[in-house]
């Protein structure tokens, strides 16, 4: 190896200003080739970068929406400047006017086999604690190459994220339930239904007409960057909260690769509280089992719409009006 292969992560770095480590020029460590790292890079877009040792530096890719989880799923890795060796074990802080400003946590680390290792095609096998597997990185052009996972996903029962789900819609009613013990009451918003598929830290958003609707609220954006790499297919409305558009979510459809449609609803709730999802433009819908008279006061005065009844066991019916959700009005 000829030259000083640190040389561009070097230039880009001042080690007075940043915590990230900046070694000295001296000969580079010895290894075995065969330690990786996976670090979730909160910068100006969320993204992973993965790092593989090689001939002593770690030779990286960022990975905007991180590994993929099957192999019918391609993904985008743009090559970046080789970094140290020490940048395996770093978390930090990069402060806010240098490069890649933002923080960087570990998301994975662990060992790795070389099948192939040429300018133009990587194949490894990982072995982590949250990613094992056979792992493909081919060229494409330029700094832009792909990944491509080579084997079955490690969970056999893994499915994709669902496509073109039409929301469950509740039927109107005057009264309420007989039994409310069965039942969680919740807020009718009054809002713009709206189902968000994410995957990959990033969130598209579909009306209960199918129509693609990201690109109107840019600001759930960071809905996608709290979930990071678990994909989940998620069930609300866009409501006005005190002239604040806000994403209310109250079901929770897909999450990890499995799809909850068979889950009672007193189920998927548990899973979908368990995300604790709340952020800037959304929020987790608040929810009340038995409590159908508490919450129809709270709604009226409110000036909402009505209440929703939803019968705990009931599973979730895409596209369908059923009676095991019911539309209270004020």
């Amino acid at each position: 190896m000829t030259g000083d292969p640190l040389a561009a992560y070097r230039s880009r770095r001042d080690h007075e200003r940043t915590p990230e480590p900046v070694p000295v020029h001296e000969p580079l460590p010895t290894g075995g080739n065969d330690t990786f790292v996976i670090q979730e890079h909160h910068a100006r877009r969320l993204h992973w970068d993965l790092r593989l040792e090689r001939d002593g530096v770690l030779v990286s890719w960022a990975v905007p929406r991180g590994l993929p989880r099957r192999p019918d799923d391609n993904r985008l890795a743009v090559r970046t400047e080789d970094h140290p060796v020490e940048y395996a074990t770093f978390e930090g802080e990069i402060p806010a006017g240098e490069y890649g400003a933002g923080r960087v946590l570990i998301w994975d680390r662990g060992t790795y086999e070389t099948e192939k290792w040429t300018d133009r095609e990587v194949k490894v096998v990982l072995h982590g604690s949250r990613t094992s597997g056979r792992y493909a990185l081919f060229r494409t052009a330029g700094r832009n190459w792909m990944i491509h996972r080579m084997d079955p996903p490690t969970d056999p029962t893994e499915e994709p994220l669902p496509r073109d789900i039409a929301p469950m819609r509740a039927v109107r009613r005057s009264r309420p339930p007989g039994e409310p013990r069965r039942y969680a009451f919740e807020f009718a918003w009054g809002g713009r239904r709206v189902l968000a598929y994410v995957e990959g830290a990033r969130v598209r958003l579909v009306d209960a007409d199918g129509a693609d609707v990201t690109a109107e609220y840019p600001g759930l954006r960071g809905l996608g960057e709290q979930l990071g790499a678990r994909p989940a297919l998620l069930d609300g409305e866009i409501a006005d909260l005190a002239g604040d558009l806000n994403y209310v979510i109250f079901d929770l459809l897909h999450l990890d690769g499995h799809t909850l449609f068979g889950e009672p609803y007193r189920r998927r709730r548990e899973l979908l509280d368990g995300l604790g999802l709340t952020g800037p433009h959304w929020q987790t819908a608040p929810s009340f089992p038995g409590a159908e008279e508490a919450v129809r006061q709270v709604a009226r005065g409110r000036g909402l719409p009505g209440v929703v009844a939803k019968r705990l066991d009931s599973p979730y019916e895409p596209g369908t009006a059923s009676e095991a959700w019911l539309l209270l009005p004020c």
